[in-house]
């Protein structure tokens, strides 16, 4: 399997600066980060304190051990009586990883995970928005490798976001289709 920066360099820089009429290499779009982050929600409603701990801790060390480092707790805002929740209370966890470890995990996503999930077609067209932006969701997180799916108590669903330098839908669009994304037509 071919390193994923070097397919970068490789193949799609010349691709775009071909399509696209870039006349210099640092004018042609890159993934900048890639933020993994996933909700608590009704985990950890109507829990007592030491029990969401407990969930917010297995969830955060499942969290770290997909991404291969630490996540950070996100917390509320403000209060909603209907929801249970109080300011300041932890709503969920997110990683934001750039470099060496976002081509690794983009590696192991587009290959590996994408490909395990049920009933797995493709990503929407919709998932990219107007600025060349992926998002997606992986509904179960029991599909990546790191993970052992017997000893998984608390399975939940992953929002993967891929930021681009892209400006426009088109050529973001024609980023991630030339570093392997599986997008639907």
């Amino acid at each position: 399997m071919i390193n994923f920066k070097k397919k970068y360099i490789e193949k799609v820089i010349p691709e775009m600066m071909k399509k696209f009429g870039y006349k210099n290499v640092m004018a042609v779009p890159k993934v900048e980060k890639v933020i993994i982050n996933t909700g608590f929600g009704r985990r950890v409603s109507g829990k007592t304190s030491d029990e969401q701990k407990k969930i917010e801790k297995t969830i955060m060390n499942d969290l770290g051990l997909i991404t291969g480092q630490s996540c950070v707790l996100t917390k509320a805002k403000k209060s909603i009586s209907g929801f249970k929740l109080r300011q300041g209370m932890a709503v969920g966890a997110k990683v934001t990883l750039r470099g060496k470890r976002m081509y690794d995990f983009l590696d192991r996503t587009i290959h590996i995970v994408l490909p395990r999930g049920r009933d797995f077609q493709g990503i929407s067209i919709k998932s990219i928005d107007g600025s060349g932006n992926l998002t997606f969701a992986v509904k179960e997180h029991i599909v990546f490798p790191e993970i052992e799916p017997e000893k998984a108590r608390n399975i939940f669903g992953l929002e993967i976001s891929v930021v681009t330098t892209t400006k426009n839908k088109e050529q973001g669009l024609e980023l991630l289709r030339l570093l392997g994304f599986p997008i639907r037509k």
